[in-house]
């Protein structure tokens, strides 16, 4: 499968315009081969906007913003993960990020479980006990956002309940580049999985995008990786990678699970 993952700056409090950005990458990656678009974090609103700007523009999971999103996807023949503020039934708003497949139909919806600094708790409320494995064309696919990564027990949970491919919608700051440049690396070879770590460049009030999005194969390798620019990235996985990660790297098969409480 070909993954696309789109790097820009942010266009904040601008759905409407961030939704035509969204069908020119998503027919640009489609027009490339690619079956998959990975998109930042808070994609359609823009991340730090405050909090009466999230509490406006956020919209429940199958709002408006999300019946554009699959016709996109439907229209392009392309998958789309996407970040987005969600308004939740009983009015709590959440940083989430939603997986919808080639034909339109909404995969799962991720609420970003761990929350960084004062600027997320500002906005919004943390996910529940909720983290998705789900199936996109053959693979199987986990939801992870930013700060997320960071804590290597999410990963490994992801990869325990089967994930083969974890997708991380970021909006990593500097001074915090070793993320980019380290951690989801880690993340990805000590899980044996393919992971794609979609961030923001440029600036958005006094927050400084450090760019250097990347896909990473399940060995730590760098399949590409983003400057500090506005790019696309493109890279093919392959599940014999993954297969064979898993046969020379045995750490899920040998993890003593009830010396740390993990979930399987």
């Amino acid at each position: 499968m070909r993954i696309a993952l789109f790097q820009g700056e942010p266009n904040p409090l601008d759905v409407a315009g961030n939704l035509r950005r969204l069908q020119q990458q998503a027919q640009a990656a489609a027009e490339r081969g690619a079956r998959l678009l990975v998109c930042p974090e808070m994609f359609l609103s823009g991340y730090n906007i405050g909090l009466a700007q999230v509490q406006r523009l956020a919209e429940a999971e199958d709002g408006p913003s999300a019946a554009a999103v699959r016709a996109i996807a439907q229209g392009q023949g392309i998958a789309i993960a996407y970040g987005y503020p969600e308004r939740a039934d009983d009015g709590a708003i959440y940083n989430s990020v939603q997986l919808i497949d080639a034909q339109g139909r909404r995969l799962c919806n991720y609420r970003k479980t761990h929350l960084f600094g004062a600027l997320d708790r500002s906005m919004f409320s943390a996910g529940a006990d909720h983290f998705p494995v789900v199936e996109l064309d053959g693979w199987k696919v986990g939801l992870l956002i930013c700060y997320d990564i960071e804590f290597p027990e999410n990963a490994r949970r992801l990869a325990l309940d089967g994930a083969e491919l974890i997708l991380v919608p970021t909006a990593n700051m500097t001074p915090y580049d070793f993320v980019c440049q380290v951690t989801v690396r880690s993340r990805a070879q000590e899980n044996q999985c393919y992971l794609v770590y979609a961030n923001y460049c440029g600036a958005e009030g006094q927050i400084q995008y450090c760019g250097q999005s990347s896909i990473i194969g399940p060995d730590g390798s760098l399949l590409a990786m983003a400057g500090r620019e506005e790019c696309q990235l493109l890279a093919d996985i392959d599940y014999e990678r993954v297969v064979q990660g898993r046969e020379a790297f045995p750490y899920l098969a040998d993890l003593r699970q009830e010396l740390h409480r993990l979930k399987g």
